[in-house]
Order: C-alpha cells, then structure tokens, then sequence
C-alpha cells in the first residue's frame, strides 16, 4: 500500500451490514485500498479559485495542527478503516435519518475511538461520551440497571439530536463540534468575548481543550476522507464555497410534513429516480425527504428509513416490487453502459 497522507479522495466503498450491536470491536478487515501519494498540505488551503465541485481549502489557521495530527496519529487511524466499517454504515444510516452529513461519525472516533465501554475522566460515558444530564434530556436511560450511553444505535440517536439541536442555535459545525465538546455556555461566551460567531476568530476564548477537539475533528476528517468538506468549514466559508443553494441550508421540512409523513425501512437496490417516478412525486422533493438516499442505497447495506408524505408512501407499497425490479434493472443497464466505456 503506498504511504498513507492526505490527498487523494479515500472512499470507504461498500460498507457491510450493520454490526452486531454486542460485539466490543469487529474483527480486523483485510481489505486494502491503493493511495494517491499527495504533494503537500499547503496545496489544501491554497486558494485556487471557487468552486462547489472541487474540495474545500484547508484554513491557513489550521494547517500546522493538522499537519502534526495527521504525522502523529495518521497510522493508527488508518488502522482503524478496516474494523470500524461496520460503525461507520451504522452511523451514516442515522446521520442521514436525521438530515445530518454523514462526516460526523468522526466525532465518534475523536470523543472515544469508538468504544462502548469508554468513560472520561469528567464521567462522560460510551461511543458520544454523554454526561448523565445531556444524555437524559436526549432520551437515554441512565440508572442502576442500564446505561443507555454504551448502546451503539440508541446512542448514536441521541447524538444525532444533540447535534441537530446545536446546529439550529449556531448554523454551523465548527462552532457544534465545539459546543458539544465545552457545551452551549461556553461558546457563548466565546461569542460575547470575541464579538465574532467564527471559529478561527473566537477560539482563543474556549478552553483549549475545546480548541484542540474542533481541530483533531478536521484532522480526522482529512485522515478518512483525503480532503476536507461540509463540516470542517465555517459558515462562512460554507458559503462561500458552496454557494447559498447548498442543500444543507435550503432543506426545510415544515412541521406539517413532518407530522403527516410516514416512515418505512426499505432494503434493496432502489433508485431514488425509479420510485420518484412510481409514485409520482418530483425527484427533488424526494429528496427533501431522503437525503443522501442513492449514496446509502448503493453501499453492501442498502437499509435506508425512507420517508414520504402518507399518500406517496401508500403508492410506494402498491408498487415496491416493480420499483425495485426497475432500480435493479436501470442499475444492471449503467453498469453495462460504463463498462463498454472503459
């Protein structure tokens, strides 16, 4: 395998089945992936124009860190891509669910390494490392009979709505990573002391600590993903790279919609294209539902909770099965297409 660095976009592929929710740790993979050997991380921040179809550039106030993280702790993460597959296509399937981007599952390795049994030394416990107090107010049960906070999925519910909470106060990630790690009053106070909302502007007024979280976030993010994305920006330069139509911003779900949706777990091949059709509703409204529905849908799992207004969805049922044996069909004629390409 050629050395492991940054660039070069590290694609996990087809993830496996959701894991066994006892087992403490998968078994190691054996599974290898050729790396593109990169120039330098200074290309990573370098301006080189705007554009939604490149990645986004690396902030220059971040670069030594990432750097040095990448040099320290690049190995081990790498280590880690085989067993931690399973995690990941669970994660993703819950992030997606709650209309969240599915890179937050780093946050998970940089809060626990991915460990059920993991407590901190403030006694914040499992994969999300919840205090008691977070993780009751988001659902889980913490008594002298169980401990909610070790459940993989449970736990991974509950941290997808305390990120989706703390993404509606600050609009953006950088500033929840931060608060998930110091919490909410912390970061206002950032705010007030610094008079800025951004990251790179107020973190000299967090715990360093805090500071240090946010920026192993990023790194992390670079190690899995070869470059950086939606969530290792500032708002502001969210926008700036991606524009103001980014999905993220523009995906609203009324409370209306969301009461009068129906909800479903489907597996198989489906295209969102083939059952946007069959049930006769514009393809990018289906996807205001179902976000990120094709990526999920193409991985080894391809379980998704597909959610639709009642009606759409009783048209979906009357026809799952010509829907299904359509999407496979459409998927086996682009396979065939691609390979007389090649």
């Amino acid at each position: 395998m050629k050395q492991f660095l940054l660039a070069g976009s590290l694609l996990f592929g087809s993830l496996t089945t959701v894991f066994a929710q006892k087992a403490e740790q998968p078994a190691v993979s054996s599974t290898s992936v050729e790396m593109e050997t990169p120039t330098t991380i200074r290309d990573l921040f370098e301006e080189t124009g705007v554009s939604a179809n490149s990645a986004p550039k690396l902030n220059p106030r971040a670069v030594s860190f990432v750097q040095d993280y990448i040099e320290t702790y690049g190995k081990s993460l790498h280590a880690m891509k085989g067993w931690a597959l399973p995690y990941f296509n669970m994660i993703d399937g819950i992030m997606v669910q709650h209309g969240l981007p599915r890179e937050l599952k780093y946050l998970a390795i940089i809060e626990s390494k991915l460990k059920s049994n993991a407590v901190s030394h403030a006694g914040a416990v499992g994969p999300w490392q919840f205090m008691r107090g977070t993780a009751l107010r988001m659902g889980l049960k913490v008594n002298k009979s169980v401990d909610e906070r070790t459940n993989y999925v449970k736990s991974t519910h509950a941290a997808a709505k305390y990120l989706r909470d703390l993404y509606k106060i600050y609009g953006d990630w950088l500033l929840v990573i931060a608060a998930y790690n110091a919490g909410p009053g912390n970061v206002q106070k950032a705010i007030a002391r610094s008079g800025s909302r951004n990251f790179w502007d107020l973190q000299y007024h967090l715990p360093a600590e805090t500071r240090k979280h946010v920026k192993k976030f990023i790194g992390t993010h670079y190690v899995f993903e070869g470059q950086g994305g939606l969530t290792t920006l500032t708002k502001a330069e969210t926008k700036d790279h991606y524009g103001s139509n980014l999905y993220a911003y523009t995906r609203k779900i009324t409370q209306e919609e969301e009461a009068a949706a129906k909800s479903q777990s489907v597996a198989g091949k489906y295209q969102s294209v083939v059952v946007a059709k069959h049930i006769l509703m514009d393809l990018s409204e289906f996807n205001r539902y179902n976000p990120d529905f094709d990526r999920v849908m193409s991985g080894s799992a391809n379980a998704y909770e597909m959610k639709l207004p009642a009606s759409k969805m009783e048209l979906f049922n009357a026809h799952k099965y010509a829907i299904l044996q359509e999407s496979v069909q459409l998927l086996l004629t682009s396979t065939a297409v691609m390979n007389e390409v090649k």
